[in-house]
C-alpha cells in the first residue's frame, strides 16, 4: 500500500527545488512526487516513510517537517 508524505520544506530558489528533486528521485519505492512551490510543500507517494524523506532532506542541508505539524 502506498504512504503519502507530505512534508513542509524551506524552498528558496531554483538550485533548491533541483536539489530536492534529484533527492527525491534517488529513494526506492516512490510512485509520485510533487513539489508545491507557493506552499512550501513536498508530496512524495510510495512504500516510503515520513522518517525516510526527512532523512534524505536533511543529508543534502534541507530542513523538513510534517505537514501537519505546522
Amino acid at each position: 500500500m502506498a504512504n503519502v508524505v507530505e512534508l513542509k520544506v524551506g524552498l528558496h530558489c531554483e538550485e533548491c527545488i533541483k536539489k530536492i528533486l534529484k533527492a527525491i528521485k534517488k529513494i526506492e519505492d516512490i510512485e509520485t512526487y510533487n513539489i508545491d512551490t507557493q506552499l512550501s510543500k513536498v508530496i512524495v507517494t510510495g512504500n516510503v516513510t515520513e522518517e525516510e524523506v526527512i532523512r534524505v532532506l536533511q543529508k543534502i542541508g534541507k530542513r523538513a517537517s510534517n505537514w501537519q505539524s505546522e
